[in-house]
């Protein structure tokens, strides 16, 4: 008697490479921040502020270099994040590890405003990344749901007022004429600071209100 002949799987489609790609770089993102905010909130009760730039500063800049890639996920609509918000958030994160910081590590680097940015940065990404990955996999828990679009009311603007001062110290510390540069960036932080909160904003009302009208359609059809 012929042996039945086993079904091959069926072929990888877009959809699924692109799924699975997005799993795999939101789980080391947020894996990458997580060890950054272990190292920061770790060290600072044993060694201060002045040694979080040396144990998280390197990992930091590159972790973040990484992100240029969620610019390319959504120029090439693997995501549905808007391009604006995406390159104004990634490009202001890039220009505060790479030239304010890296560039002017003494003014900077030692501040509490310098930690204070670190643990609100890391603790955002590892909540939004474990949020994406979850949705990839099926569906995030409440809870996770309720820190993504909560946490932001306080950490966007810890994380925007200690990258302000950052700069504000670099701007002084690198002299005529960049120091004009420095306050010229400092302008630009009010809009787009409000772009990135006011979105955030609309976010949570829409994903909120779409949970709330999934509770009231289980609740029909018990």
């Amino acid at each position: 008697m012929a042996q039945e002949r086993s079904k091959a799987p069926p072929p990888l489609t877009r959809s699924d490479v692109a799924k699975e790609y997005l799993t795999a770089y939101n789980s080391v993102c947020g894996l990458l921040w997580l060890s950054i905010f272990g190292r920061v909130v770790l060290l600072i009760p044993i060694t201060g502020v002045e040694t979080v730039y040396e144990a998280a500063g390197d990992i930091t800049k590159w972790t973040q270099t990484v992100a240029v890639l969620e610019i390319l996920h959504s120029a090439f609509s693997l995501v549905r994040a808007p391009l604006l918000t995406t390159a104004l958030q990634v490009s202001s994160r890039l220009l505060i590890v790479w030239v304010v910081v890296d560039r002017f590590p003494a003014a900077t680097s030692t501040s509490p405003f310098y930690s204070s940015m670190l643990v609100a940065w890391s603790a955002t990404e590892i909540v939004r990344y474990s949020y994406f990955v979850l949705n990839l996999r099926g569906s995030a828990p409440g809870y996770v749901t309720w820190l993504r679009y909560n946490m932001f009311y306080v950490l966007y603007p810890v994380g925007i007022l200690s990258e302000v001062v950052l700069v504000w110290r670099a701007s002084e510390a690198a002299g005529e004429p960049w120091r004009w540069v420095g306050w010229g960036v400092l302008g630009l932080y009010v809009p787009g600071s409000y772009v990135l909160y006011t979105y955030m904003i609309a976010q949570r009302r829409k994903v909120l209100k779409g949970k709330q009208a999934e509770r009231r359609n289980r609740a029909v059809t018990q």
